[in-house]
């Protein structure tokens, strides 16, 4: 039969209902639920438990990265990286983006910045636009060219005059 007593009131009533451990089991009261048998109150959370309404995305300057990709490179004990990656808060894949931008751009692009780009040149837009058209167009016309190239070859063969052509340019 439990008894009427308020154990959430009284902390010492309540350290006392946790059952005492024998030699031998744990005594960690962050892993076991309850609390420890040290005598001492318990320490309240340091941290503030509140959660942010809005996560906000870690930014990471270039010369910090560089920093992490040099001091990852220099690690040659066993598990260095790793303890590394650890103390710094960060991810593996961190490691590996950061060292595949430095070998592409070293640290102009390790400072990307992630969303829109800014608008270019409306000049030099028009200009990459015909370029890349005339580059088409001189593509059909040599298509063309070879085309007709055939046609004219073949009507000499044949004998056929095409029109518009007298029979000596159909010939040569």
């Amino acid at each position: 039969m439990r008894s009427n007593l308020n154990v959430e009131a009284d902390p010492r009533i309540a350290e006392l209902a946790v059952p005492e451990r024998r030699e031998g089991e744990r005594s960690e009261p962050s892993r076991s639920g309850g609390t420890a048998n040290s005598g001492r109150p318990a320490a309240a959370p340091s941290s503030d438990p509140e959660v942010s309404a809005k996560a906000r995305r870690r930014k990471f300057t270039a010369a910090y990265k560089l920093g992490i990709v040099v001091e990852a490179d220099q690690a040659v004990d066993p598990g260095a990286i790793g303890a590394l990656l650890r103390r710094e808060g960060l991810y593996s894949s961190h490691l590996v983006e950061w060292r595949r931008l430095r070998v592409t751009g070293a640290l102009g692009a390790l400072s990307n910045k992630r969303g829109r780009k800014p608008a270019g040149d409306p000049l030099a837009e028009e200009n990459g636009r015909l370029q890349a058209e005339l580059l088409h167009l001189n593509r059909k016309l040599q298509q063309a060219e070879i085309i007709i190239d055939v046609q004219k070859k073949l009507s000499a063969l044949l004998g056929i005059a095409l029109p518009g052509m007298s029979r000596e340019e159909a010939s040569s």
